[in-house]
Parts: C-alpha cells; structure tokens; sequence
C-alpha cells in the first residue's frame, strides 16, 4: 500500500520498518524536549500523512518508552483519514511519570504507527441481544 507522506524538516528519515517482520514503523521526536516530573509535553513528530480511504493510523508508545520514566498520555492515538493536510503535522503527548526531569533528543524514536483499515457501522437499535450475560466488568479472569 503506498502512503503520501510529507516530512516537515526533510533531513529527518522516514519512518521505516526496522526488521523484516516489524508491524509497525517508529515516528521521532522532531527536537529536543525537556519533560518535566508529573508533568506533559506535546512532541512534534516531523510527518503528515494521508491514509488510503478506508484507513487509519495507530499510534502507540514503543515498548522501550518506560524505561524513559515517560507514556503516552492518553494511551494510543487514533489519527483519522480526513487528519491528512499539509499542516497536520503528527504529535505524542508524553507523560512523565519519574521524579527527574527526562529529555527527548531530535531524532529519538518515541512512539509507532501502523496504518489500518476500519469498517463504518450503523446502528440497529433493539429491544434484547439474544445471549446470556457474562457478567460484571474483568469477568473472564482473575
């Protein structure tokens, strides 16, 4: 599938697949951020892209982003097909969750995407859905 991108600083490289059986590619911090203890900073991520209709992208904290002390705010991000122009530029909210303040450096891997195809739903509002209840909220496991 072939993705328009834009870059914002061009001397930055695009995003990319680092192994063969990757299935998501690492966006960078597109300069450096100081993010203090308890505290949230927005990081500009240096791309717009444009998602084939019927696609999204899925933004989520690459797994070594705790060892930072730092995650995503708001725990993924959801980046729409119509969120494409030349000034939607793509952004991580990072937490802070140490007690030190944690620097982003330009050009360090913060977060992944991947891009998706999603299905639009109508409702079909009834009256009973026909199963039986599980149960209450974490029923499946203790």
């Amino acid at each position: 599938m072939e993705v328009p991108i834009r870059r914002v600083e061009k001397d930055m490289p695009l995003p990319e697949y680092k192994t063969a059986g990757a299935a998501a590619m690492d966006l960078a911090s597109r300069s450096d951020v100081v993010i203090q203890p308890g505290t949230i900073e927005v990081l500009d991520l240096n791309v717009a892209m444009k998602p084939p209709p019927g696609h999204f992208v899925l933004m989520a904290a690459r797994s070594s982003l705790r060892k930072r002390g730092l995650m995503l705010a708001n725990g993924i991000g959801i980046l729409d097909e119509d969120y494409c122009g030349d000034g939607d530029e793509y952004h991580a909210a990072l937490y802070n969750f140490t007690k030190e303040p944690v620097t982003v450096v330009r050009g360090e891997r913060v977060v992944q995407i991947i891009v998706l195809p999603y299905d639009r739903v109508t409702w079909q509002e009834v009256d009973t859905l026909g199963a039986p209840d599980r149960g209450a909220f974490g029923t499946t496991g203790r």
